[in-house]
């Protein structure tokens, strides 16, 4: 389902793929990075597992969830540039030792901890320095500037938190224009479920097409199933049942594990927001940006070359917070009023964990507009998903939205 980054794309050696995410439960797996005092989330239910339960030679990450865990893999990876073997000796090949240490292992532990003492001793705690504010992609951040920098053209980034628009329109005219916008009020409450089938490509067509399925039930239950024409390569499941949530992924060792932490809100989050309805119930703190443009959303790999793919689009800025605290980021096209994007950022102790998903191809269904594609990336992948049919109201089992079926064997 997912893009392997470069932190996870060296562990593409044919049947020998093993994701991070899912070798740590067969007990091969550590990733290691120093930390202080991290956050402490309590599991999900008695499955649940935390950092140093799952994974082996844990010295300085304990005590946080098994998602919030591997986020923060990826936000090493993302801010160094760096893969899994140049940390752990032999990722990617059948001999790997995912628990020895490595040098660059024991200098991850002394950066991170670094950063802890710098936010703590001069910021209160708040995580204002962390990996990204000085590596920004590279191995080792820059020192001094180049004058090409410091007379070009200044790439602007809106930070996190968004700057309040004082003067433009209230949050409430731009959710209540998103909701004239999908079909009114009255419609949106009477879709109770659906069902979407479709295609869904990883970054770069790693992995082949899969077919996918997603089922949605009121008020917060989702489940998004991808299964690959790959012989031999499974399939990737996100489902979340209103209180538990399971991820697997492909080519995995034990198949999947239960979220905990900050992907658990995701997942939550994600399954609310499906019914749009009840956006102003599910977001508080609710909070206008300054208006902004951005690129359309990425097209899976057999549309690339179709226009209107990468247009900048001119949005207004939405930003609230979601469960447990979560900051939501929303994106609406200034003259549709639809949702073009929604960014959600997860909590790990060296950082915020962001999860961007992009909508587009809106079509009318019982009345309501829909989002039938949709890219989803976080930092340990993306998937670009285009729907070809969406069932509207339809019963659906309970056992779709609850843990993953064992997957059956095939010749």
């Amino acid at each position: 389902m997912m893009e392997w980054p470069r932190c996870l794309r060296v562990a593409m050696s044919g049947a020998t793929v093993a994701w991070l995410l899912s070798v740590a439960w067969s007990g091969h797996l550590t990733a290691q990075a120093g930390t202080a005092t991290p956050r402490t989330a309590a599991p999900a239910s008695a499955t649940a597992q935390t950092s140093e339960q799952a994974f082996k030679n844990i010295q300085v990450l304990k005590g946080i969830p098994v998602d919030d865990f591997m986020g923060a893999m990826g936000i090493m990876s993302a801010a160094t540039g760096f893969d899994c073997s140049e940390c752990h000796t032999g990722a990617g090949t059948d001999s790997v030792d995912w628990p020895a240490d490595t040098p660059r292992k024991r200098t991850a532990r002394k950066m991170v901890e670094m950063v802890a003492t710098l936010n703590r001793t001069n910021f209160g705690g708040r995580q204002v320095v962390t990996c990204w504010t000085c590596h920004r992609g590279r191995d080792r951040p820059l020192i001094t500037p180049a004058m090409e920098t410091v007379y070009g053209t200044p790439v602007v980034e809106m930070d996190d938190v968004v700057i309040t628009d004082q003067g433009g329109a209230t949050a409430d005219q731009v959710l209540d224009k998103y909701i004239q916008a999908l079909g009114g009020a009255q419609r949106l409450a009477g879709l109770k479920s659906y069902i979407g089938k479709g295609t869904s490509v990883g970054f770069g067509g790693f992995g082949g097409e899969g077919h996918v399925q997603i089922f949605v039930k009121a008020p917060d239950q989702r489940t998004v199933i991808v299964e690959y024409d790959e012989a031999g390569r499974g399939n990737a499941v996100r489902s979340f049942d209103g209180r538990v949530g399971w991820l697997r992924t492909p080519l995995s060792v034990t198949g999947e594990y239960e979220l905990s932490g900050s992907e658990l809100e995701g997942a939550r989050l994600d399954a609310q927001i499906s019914f749009p309805g009840q956006i102003k119930q599910v977001l508080s703190s609710l909070r206008v940006g300054l208006p902004t443009t951005i690129s359309d959303l990425p097209a899976p790999s057999s549309q690339e070359t179709k226009p209107n793919f990468g247009q900048d689009r001119a949005v207004q800025v939405v930003q609230g917070t979601g469960p447990k605290n979560t900051l939501v980021t929303l994106y609406f096209d200034q003259e549709s009023g639809l949702l073009l994007r929604m960014v959600r950022y997860g909590a790990s102790p060296i950082g915020r964990i962001p999860t961007q998903i992009d909508y587009g191809d809106y079509r009318v269904v019982a009345g309501v507009k829909l989002p039938f594609r949709m890219t989803f990336a976080w930092l340990n992948g993306r998937d670009a998903i285009q729907l070809d049919d969406v069932q509207p109201n339809v019963p659906i089992d309970a056992a779709k939205f609850g843990r993953p079926a064992p997957q059956s064997s095939k010749p």
